[in-house]
């Protein structure tokens, strides 16, 4: 499995509305909702935040990727929403341990034999993407879903001339 086949512009929101993590969790996962991918908003965004109490998701740069293994996923997807507002988020790149997100990357993976491989080779490839600042900067100024699409599956190559991000994004991948 990896991204390209889990990427869908149907759960891709450029303006999420909130001004906090749970107002941004619960709008991703209604999306998550309408395009069945899961069959529970309660049930999902629960799961989630059992999952963010074993440790801080901010990633840095404007950057969270919510994630954790959900009872109400259906199907294996990646909701990305970029939001209205900055919003407060747990972050162990920050020394205060707080950070100001704007891109969320929310996984829906469901449990099953197969959730840890699944999660985690997901979870590295888009850690390995989010690594180049190139991208980053694309990401924040694509206006379409399918432009987040494009960006984010583009080579390192295709992208603008950016010094490599030498830091290593902490994903925390305790389950």
């Amino acid at each position: 499995m990896d991204l390209s086949s889990i990427l869908n512009p149907a759960i891709i929101d450029l303006s999420v509305e909130g001004t906090t993590k749970d107002e941004v969790l619960r709008n991703l996962a209604q999306v998550l909702l309408r395009n069945g991918y899961i069959d529970d908003v309660e049930q999902f965004v629960s799961d989630i935040y059992e999952r963010e109490a074993e440790g801080p998701t901010g990633m840095g740069e404007g950057i969270s990727i919510p994630h954790g293994k959900s009872t109400a996923a259906k199907k294996i997807g990646i909701a990305i929403g970029r939001t209205l507002n900055p919003i407060r988020w747990e972050s162990s790149m920050e020394d205060d341990g707080w950070q100001e997100s704007t891109l969320v990357f929310l996984f829906c993976v469901f449990v099953d034999t197969e959730f840890a491989s699944n999660h985690l080779m997901l979870l590295s490839q888009l850690a390995g993407k989010l690594g180049n600042e190139a991208r980053l900067a694309r990401l924040h100024q694509c206006q379409t879903p399918d432009e987040i699409i494009a960006a984010i599956l583009a080579e390192d190559e295709e992208l603008e001339s950016v010094d490599s991000k030498e830091e290593i994004m902490d994903l925390d991948l305790d389950f």
